[in-house]
């Protein structure tokens, strides 16, 4: 390399903004537009072998014209599902909001860590903002928090916590420190509760879990019982998780009674509220979580029914005496210097067990100063207003059969085909009906009208979970997809 290169940019700004123009106009047109149009596929299905014939996606030591860089922008778009689309129902999560969106792009572009307030003054302020008005929603007057990637890392920072906090000499030294530990959570807890206990050391075998009723909610009188279990094999039953919209059914614990049996044995109460912690938000629903103030941390995750966007999930806890802080510090001298000229207190990254972490605060406080607090809540209303209407009219269609009366908006049916009516009777009824979701779904993706979840859960055979969070959705998409599932399932 010459000398005098050394003088001039390695980047040619004037073409970088061209680029980023006509890639915002595509990310515009194709992404936003096409993507919320009803009218547009979900997604242009393609099998895996045929993908990778259309897309190029050979890394080269030359590189591409703009023009085809531009068209590669295109075909990623165009090839990938529409989370966005009014008539995608197969997540927890779905939807645009453009004031997260916005966030998105601009913490996106000033690409910074969330570790000290030296690099990220604005978003180290509006964190704690953000996170104490979340604690405001579950009740608690002060406490301490962070945003994680994604629900999984906020429970394990939970089990982490909880453990840090029972017995603090196991982050000097580890396992030799420790008892054998309990963790007790419901047979249809999320799995991230297996994986913590694995990742963290606790062992899956050291998990009990707890029966729950027919609506998939925790026996408190079983967490009684596998408590007193586990003391006498020897084991500490140092925490115990609820959770607050279970994935499949949307199931909601009883939170006062499991405080309750937690108060008496001394053990940690963890709500994993990532699903349904944003019924908070509505006055009408929020009996649904009575009981959440009495918890040690909560997991909620704004990216799901609030439409921030991926990822945006928050760790809770009760705890102001700096518990998170002193369980994960390291003192990095390197970041986190004690002669700075400003407030320490105001570099919260040694809170984590991460070093670099993404904002994910702003598209949240974007989107909650776009629509205030009463308009949040009009959107979580709405949800459950749509299933409702859902619920009713599938009453009134021969065919859908729900598995379970919803509390929440998780809407869980099977579809009855005509060569299956009136035939419960049969031995192989069930086996059969097991086999029609997967079908359905087969032909609404590769038709690209629709998408919807399914899965077995226990004893049931396969049957759908829909689920409606997207505020651009409407009556007649609903119709649509009732008509759409009976069309694609009239001839199984």
């Amino acid at each position: 390399m010459a000398a005098d290169a050394l003088s001039y940019p390695a980047l040619d700004k004037a073409a970088g903004e061209e680029f980023l123009q006509e890639a915002f106009q595509i990310i515009l047109e194709e992404a936003v537009r096409k993507g919320t149009d009803v009218t547009e596929k979900v997604c242009d299905w393609r099998e895996p072998h045929d993908l990778q014939k259309i897309l190029d996606l050979e890394l080269r030591s030359s590189g591409e014209s703009q023009e085809r860089v531009l068209q590669q922008c295109r075909d990623v778009i165009h090839y990938s599902v529409k989370t966005c689309h009014p008539r995608f129902f197969n997540q927890l999560f779905s939807g645009l909001d453009p004031h997260a969106l916005a966030g998105r792009m601009i913490t996106e572009t000033l690409n910074t860590s969330q570790y000290t307030y030296e690099i990220a003054p604005v978003f180290v302020l509006m964190e704690e903002v953000v996170l104490k008005k979340l604690r405001e929603l579950i009740g608690w007057e002060c406490g301490d928090g962070i945003f994680c990637p994604g629900g999984s890392l906020s429970n394990f920072y939970a089990m982490n916590v909880a453990r840090y906090q029972r017995f603090p000499d196991s982050k000097r030294m580890g396992i030799w420190a420790l008892p054998r530990l309990a963790v007790f959570t419901s047979q249809e807890c999320h799995y991230s509760i297996q994986k913590g206990a694995a990742f963290l050391g606790i062992g899956t075998d050291n998990i009990y879990l707890v029966r729950v009723d027919e609506r998939g909610k925790m026996i408190p009188a079983d967490l009684e019982k596998q408590i007193n279990k586990a003391k006498s094999e020897g084991a500490c039953p140092f925490f115990v998780n609820a959770t607050c919209g279970t994935t499949v059914l949307g199931a909601f614990d009883p939170l006062v009674d499991v405080a309750d049996v937690c108060k008496r044995h001394g053990a940690w109460f963890h709500v994993d509220a990532a699903w349904g912690g944003s019924a908070l938000l509505s006055r009408r629903h929020r009996h649904l979580l009575d009981g959440i103030e009495r918890a040690d941390s909560v997991a909620w995750n704004p990216h799901k029914m609030l439409m921030t966007g991926l990822q945006c999930s928050a760790f809770l806890l009760r705890d102001s005496s700096g518990l998170l802080q002193k369980c994960h510090c390291a003192h990095a001298t390197y970041l986190f210097q004690t002669d700075k000229f400003y407030d320490l207190a105001y570099d919260t990254g040694d809170k984590t067990i991460q070093c670099g972490r993404k904002v994910d605060c702003l598209k949240l406080w974007l989107m909650w100063k776009a629509n205030g607090t009463a308009g949040l809540e009009k959107r979580v209303d709405r949800a459950f207003e749509f299933t409702r209407y859902l619920v009713d009219e599938m009453k009134k269609r021969e065919g859908f059969q729900l598995v379970i009366e919803p509390e929440f908006i998780n809407l869980c049916f099977w579809f009855v085909p005509p060569s299956l009516r009136g035939k419960q009777g049969c031995p192989d009824y069930w086996e059969r009906l097991g086999k029609v979701a997967p079908v359905i779904k087969e032909r609404m993706m590769k038709k690209g009208t629709m998408m919807v979840g399914y899965q077995p859960l226990g004893s049931k055979v396969n049957f759908f979970r829909q689920i409606v969070t997207n505020p651009l959705v409407t009556k007649q998409d609903l119709d649509f997809f009732l008509d759409e599932i009976e069309r694609l399932g009239r001839d199984l």
